[in-house]
């Protein structure tokens, strides 16, 4: 029994040993490494600068998080930081509750640990990008909190964190605010300069490393656990666009478009399991979601989030009137056709209202250096001058904030395309503009004339759209059968084509005097003392009388009693109605041409050898230079006395009428007396080896030469000259194009 006792007392020591030493080496292994820094809160406690804020993260309850691992960058007021903020702000320490302290001390805290060299690199899905970075994520959000609805209802709300209304909403993101900073490195790589920080913090130096207003003034202060940034201004929670606009009652109405117009309350299970949790009450709550019309949602803290940290590189923008001068443009713009009632905002498109804030919104930082080139959602720069236009001016946790003492005049509504799109009478006319035209007049570079096309005249002539179902229908007045469909919608996009003129030089200004132009389809329209013809109505014998014009940014439009129709006669036929009386200086031409059946197709009126939707110049030489050309033996009949024969039957004799005719028309082109075009053109003749022959033509502003493969000369008779046919343009000349074949 002794025997056992003592093993037993052998074996109890010697394991008491064992674990004795294997605690020391386990000490040993995970003891604290000599030399490694202290944590952020003892650091910040040894520093001896920092008792204001070490009181203030106590009372937030972070000092164990900032006592314990991790990985942080901590913003740090100094003492004298505080007694700043302090007296700006009529207050003290006392008055840190835990709620705000946290909030302060959270917006300070970074995640991760960056110092000066690595905090303006931003963070990509493939790696790090140097020198493009200004914001970082910050450890506060807002949360929930009360918002009233555009009918008055107060609802529990949480703001969306992704942009627009598919999914605004991600359950477990937080919607994190964002701090900005500002180092010497990120302005020399965006060609920014001092007065780009101090535009928006005028009581403040760049120093090449600035947080918000404030100056890092000791930085890379090292610690078990991140780095610290010491600065000499208290940064406290930044608010977001969206939370901006509430708070300032100077922009109640630019913000009421949003909360009307643009805003809609979803109600959302994820965020109502949250509060509960958090707020141990019951409450729906409801996600205030933005209109996918817009750039962006204004209360979406992390910008595109197309990469996870894109926000550290960019944010948005936006430029906001004042109340009175908003009202003044929204009367007097955009309601003008509405009686300029305020009260009849609801009557607008919701394009128009959307419109009218993507013109004040911009997905990207506008710097103010940079207003002149810097695209907003509508690709229109800031049209604002930075030192005069801008009363106010922010950059908060989500964007840059500039309050306007004016209101960005938009191209779509000072552009000829505006006359359509803000008059309620041109809905069908703004609908085909827009699947066309819309961003080609909106341009303020280049200068145009459009002629309207009211709903009423376009009703009248049969013509209808369905928005149900998004369907053009026509039913021509002889039938009153209806048909739909694109070639509908086709017609109506030739008519608006036809309306619509490039004038650069302010061509159709007054059309008092006479004269032709090509439109921006290439078809060829005619005035004449305020009337305008075109190839349809001229054919319906119709006559369009000019009413009215306005004269905007870009160009004129002009308000007419009629539609700028389209020719659906053929080429022959025209030809046709211009020479069939035998004293028409056409006359010989079409006698010609009705005698080819190599050229003509009697059934139909077609010219063999042109195709439909094709555009030609038809050259038709007078009587006189007819009978020149069967003198010099170029057309059959008899050389001696220049008498044409019309109807010959030899077969080389028909052949010479054909290639005639052909060589007398453009392929592919109208051009007319205007001075825009000239150049060899191609006709409809090609040569035995298939080679296309052209015609000179030298254009002036009422005047035209064409000259042949032969150089000889031609001169078109204006004053006879420039009628219309279908995607066509025929002239009268003075001689005969002659040819080698």
């Amino acid at each position: 029994m002794n025997n056992l006792l003592r093993a037993v007392g052998v074996m109890a020591t010697s394991a008491l040993l064992f674990t004795s030493c294997k605690k020391g080496a386990f000490n040993d292994y995970y003891e604290r490494p000599a030399g490694l820094e202290a944590p952020i809160y003892q650091v910040l406690t040894a520093k001896g600068n920092f008792k204001t804020l070490l009181a203030v993260i106590d009372k937030s309850g972070y000092k164990g998080t900032l006592s314990s691992a991790g990985y942080w960058t901590l913003f740090a007021p100094n003492d004298a930081a505080f007694e700043t903020y302090f007296k700006e702000n009529n207050t003290s320490l006392l008055s840190f509750d835990s709620t705000k302290a946290q909030a302060l001390v959270q917006y300070l805290l970074v995640y991760n640990a960056f110092d000066k060299n690595r905090i303006d690199d931003y963070q990509s899905n493939t790696g790090w990008v140097p020198d493009i970075a200004f914001r970082r994520r910050t450890a506060y959000y807002s949360g929930f909190y009360n918002d009233t609805t555009a009918t008055g209802q107060v609802v529990k709300t949480i703001a969306s964190n992704r942009n627009g209304a598919a999914l605004p909403y991600v359950a477990g993101d937080n919607n994190n605010k964002y701090i900005p900073y500002f180092t010497d490195v990120y302005f020399s790589k965006k060609k920014l300069s001092q007065q780009d920080y101090t535009y928006f913090y005028p009581g403040a130096s760049f120093t090449g490393f600035n947080v918000a207003g404030a100056a890092v003034v000791n930085k890379d202060i090292t610690a078990e656990n991140g780095v610290v940034h010491e600065i000499n201004r208290v940064v406290a929670p930044l608010l977001s666009l969206e939370e901006f606009l509430r708070s300032k009652p100077e922009y109640s109405l630019f913000r009421s478009l949003y909360e009307k117009y643009m805003v809609t309350y979803q109600q959302n299970t994820d965020a109502t399991r949250r509060f509960a949790l958090l707020a141990k009450e019951p409450a729906t709550v409801f996600v205030k979601t933005f209109s996918s019309l817009l750039a962006f949602s204004p209360n979406n803290e992390n910008f595109s989030k197309l990469q996870d940290n894109d926000g550290q590189q960019d944010s948005w923008s936006m430029i906001v009137p004042r109340n009175e001068q908003l009202r003044s443009y929204i009367e007097n713009v955009l309601l003008e056709y509405y009686g300029k009632d305020i009260r009849n905002l609801g009557q607008l498109p919701p394009a128009v209202i959307s419109d009218f804030l993507n013109a004040h919104m911009w997905q990207t930082a506008l710097w103010p250096t940079k207003f002149s080139t810097t695209p907003n959602f509508l690709g229109e720069e800031a049209r604002f001058d930075p030192a005069t236009n801008i009363a106010d001016k922010r950059i908060l946790s989500n964007g840059m904030f500039y309050g306007a003492t004016r209101v960005q005049d938009a191209n779509v509504f000072s552009s000829v395309y505006s006359r359509a799109y803000l008059d309620p009478k041109y809905t069908m006319m703004t609908r085909l503009l827009d699947a066309d035209l819309k961003f080609t007049i909106n341009s303020p570079n280049q200068k145009y004339t459009l002629f309207m096309m009211p709903d009423a005249v376009l009703r009248a002539a049969g013509y209808d759209y369905v928005p149900s179902i998004n369907e053009w229908g026509y039913t021509p007045p002889a039938t009153g059968i209806r048909t739909a469909g694109e070639a509908v919608r086709q017609r109506l996009l030739r008519m608006l084509n036809t309306s619509l003129v490039q004038t650069p030089k302010g061509e159709l200004d007054n059309l008092g005097g006479a004269g032709t132009i090509a439109a921006s389809n290439g078809e060829v329209i005619r005035f004449n003392a305020n009337q305008v013809m075109s190839g349809g109505s001229m054919d319906a014998g119709q006559t369009i009388r000019v009413d009215s014009s306005r004269t905007v940014r870009n160009g004129k439009v002009y308000y007419l009693n009629g539609l700028l129709s389209f020719s659906e006669t053929s080429i022959g036929t025209h030809i046709q109605r211009l020479g069939a009386a035998t004293t028409s200086e056409f006359n010989f031409f079409w006698q010609y041409l009705l005698n080819s059946a190599a050229s003509y197709n009697a059934a139909t009126g077609e010219i063999i050898g042109t195709s439909a939707g094709s555009f030609y110049t038809v050259f038709v030489p007078n009587n006189n230079a007819i009978r020149q050309a069967v003198r010099d033996g170029v057309l059959p009949g008899t050389p001696s006395t220049g008498v044409p024969n019309f109807a010959p039957t030899l077969p080389a004799d028909r052949d010479r009428v054909n290639r005639f005719i052909l060589y007398h028309i453009l392929n592919k082109r109208t051009v007319i007396p205007d001075g825009k075009e000239s150049g060899g053109f191609e006709t409809l003749l090609k040569n035995g080896a298939g080679d296309v022959l052209t015609v000179t033509v030298l254009s002036q502003p009422g005047a035209m030469i064409l000259t042949d493969m032969n150089n000889r000369s031609t001169t078109v008779l204006v004053p006879q000259s420039n009628n219309l046919s279908n995607r066509t343009v025929i002239h009268l000349t003075n001689n005969y194009l002659r040819y080698t074949f």
